[in-house]
Order: C-alpha cells, then sequence, then structure tokens
C-alpha cells in the first residue's frame, strides 16, 4: 500500500513540474512583456532597463532555474503590472470563483447523477431518450455560446437577472447555471453508463431471481458498485473548478481567478500567469491523487497489482 501511494505522490509532483516546464517555455515564446507592458513606442533604453529589472535578458535556462528556485524557497514572483506578490493578486480572487464553482459543482451533482440513474433505470423509455437527449445538448454547446444565450434570454429579453458583474448573488445565478449544466450533462451520461454496466452483473440478476425487491437490489447492490467509476469524473470536476472558470468569468465579467488568467495573459505578466496554472495544476493533480486513494482503497487489486480476473 506505501509503495502505491508513493508511486502516485511522485507521478503528482512529476506532473506539476511538466506542467510549471511547459507554462514557462510558451510564455517567454509568445512574446516579449517588456514590449507589451512599456509599449512599442518606449526608448530601447527603458525597455532593456525593464528586462534587466525582470531578469529577462539573462538565458532562458538561467531563468528556468531562478523560477523553480523561487518555488522552492514559496516565492511565486511579482507582477510586471503593479509590483504586487503574485500569490496575493490570486488569492484576491479565489473567493470569488468559489463563489461560483462551487455551487456549480453541486448543481452538477445534483442534476446530473440523478438524471443518469433514472435513465439507466428506464432503458429504452421516453425517459432515457429525453434525458440522454438534454445530456447530449448540454454537453455539445460550448460554455460561452450558453452563456451569452442565457444573458440574452433572461437579462435582455425578459430582465429578470443582471448581465454581469459582482454585486449582488443575483448576479452569480447565470454563471453558476452556466458551469453547471455541461457538468450536469458529462456525469449524467457517465452515471447512466456505469448504472447499466452495473445492472447487467450476474450478481444482480441472482438477487432479482432470489426474490429480492428492484428497489433494494438498485439500492444495495447497483447504485454502490455503480459510484465506485462516478469517483473518476467527480474528482476530474472537482479538479477543473478553476480552469472551467476562465470562459464563464469573461463572460459575465466576474472578477475571479479565470478572469484574472485571462487579462495576465494579454498583459504577458509573467509571474500571475505561471502562479495561476500553477494553483491550477496544484488543483487537478491534487484531486485526481484522492481519487487514487479512494480507488487504492475501494481496490485492493489496484495496491497490489493483480489483474481484474486474478484469484
Amino acid at each position: 500500500m506505501l509503495r502505491f501511494f508513493a508511486v502516485r505522490v511522485a507521478r503528482a509532483m512529476l506532473t506539476i513540474a511538466l506542467v510549471v516546464t511547459f507554462a514557462f517555455v510558451v510564455l517567454r515564446l509568445s512574446g516579449d512583456p517588456a514590449l507589451i507592458i512599456m509599449g512599442p513606442e518606449a526608448p530601447p533604453e527603458v525597455i532593456a532597463a525593464f528586462r534587466k529589472a525582470w531578469g529577462l535578458d539573462d538565458p532562458i535556462w538561467i531563468q528556468y532555474l531562478d523560477y523553480f528556485g523561487a518555488i522552492a524557497r514559496g516565492e511565486l514572483g511579482r507582477s510586471m503590472r503593479d509590483g504586487r506578490p503574485a500569490i496575493q493578486l490570486v488569492a484576491e480572487r479565489i473567493p470569488a470563483t468559489l463563489v461560483l464553482t462551487i455551487p456549480a459543482l453541486l448543481l452538477k451533482l445534483g442534476i446530473g447523477i440523478p438524471a443518469g440513474i433514472l435513465a439507466a433505470l428506464h432503458r429504452g423509455s421516453v425517459i432515457d431518450r429525453a434525458v440522454m437527449a438534454a445530456a447530449v445538448a448540454g454537453f455539445t454547446v460550448p460554455s460561452f455560446v450558453l452563456g451569452l444565450v442565457l444573458v440574452l434570454i433572461f437579462a435582455v429579453q425578459l430582465g429578470w437577472l443582471p448581465s454581469g458583474g459582482q454585486d449582488s448573488w443575483r448576479h452569480a445565478i447565470l454563471p453558476i447555471i452556466t458551469l453547471g449544466i455541461g457538468g450536469a450533462a458529462v456525469l449524467a451520461r457517465f452515471t447512466r453508463s456505469a448504472m447499466l454496466e452495473v445492472l447487467g452483473q450476474p450478481y444482480v440478476r441472482t438477487a432479482s431471481a432470489k426474490g429480492v425487491a428492484w428497489r433494494a437490489v438498485v439500492t444495495r447492490h447497483a447504485l454502490p458498485n455503480a459510484a465506485i467509476p462516478t469517483v473518476t469524473i467527480v474528482g476530474f470536476m472537482v479538479g477543473t473548478l478553476i480552469a472551467g472558470a476562465v470562459v464563464v468569468e469573461s463572460v459575465f465579467s466576474w472578477p475571479g481567478v479565470g478572469r484574472l488568467l485571462v487579462v495576465a495573459v494579454a498583459n504577458r505578466d509573467l509571474a500571475v500567469v505561471q502562479c495561476v496554472l500553477l494553483l491550477v495544476a496544484a488543483t487537478m493533480v491534487a484531486s485526481n491523487l484522492v481519487v487514487d486513494f479512494l480507488y487504492g482503497f475501494l481496490d485492493p487489486r489496484l495496491r497490489t497489482g493483480t489483474p481484474a480476473g486474478a484469484h
């Protein structure tokens, strides 16, 4: 068991290192922050002084080593725009993002799982087809399109809700719905597949043949076993809470981490972008690590490496 967990932790750390490395290289190949921040009309000596002050005139491998050394010391750099610590700028935006993402996650779970179970229990019926049609529609429509449609209907035409901002709880309704619908659709399809697979297992048919009530078969046998693979998709959704808010926060002008990332990328504010990406990577890796640990406890074969059919 210790070896199982140690391997998962090592893979998680390697994944974070690769993500940070990729972001570091891509950001420095995408444009000169000095030209974007100072402006192309700035005198060459001013741009040169800016590059020197922020270490941009060093070879990229030296910048890379300096950056990882700073991370090891717990320093994530400062914003090139206002000189404030990048972690402080990001931390200020996290509460606003959580105001959207946590209710959106609850919405995904509250709609997706029951809908998937309902569709599986009525396989081939009108209910099943209706749920799957709605799930396909919710999954295929991009979040920014859904957000704009909701704004057009509920903010412009009906005037029931504001179209953007963060002045009251009413401003959060449309972004939460936009974030939640797509995830609920994915979860409904995944839950339906997991339930159908479990319902077709011999032990479920045996329980039914012995006269066990169908409700008991579903609640005692089907649901607990179908929940095990569903943990994977739920863990993925938890890991993408911040990353998934980037588009929605931009559409609704919500001052969260996602919108901060968009602005920082446009301004080539390297430290802020790297800090946000590190946060996103750490969140996703941590959620996947928790899922791996849960699997390790739920299925001993994963810890021992025993094949699924071995005894």
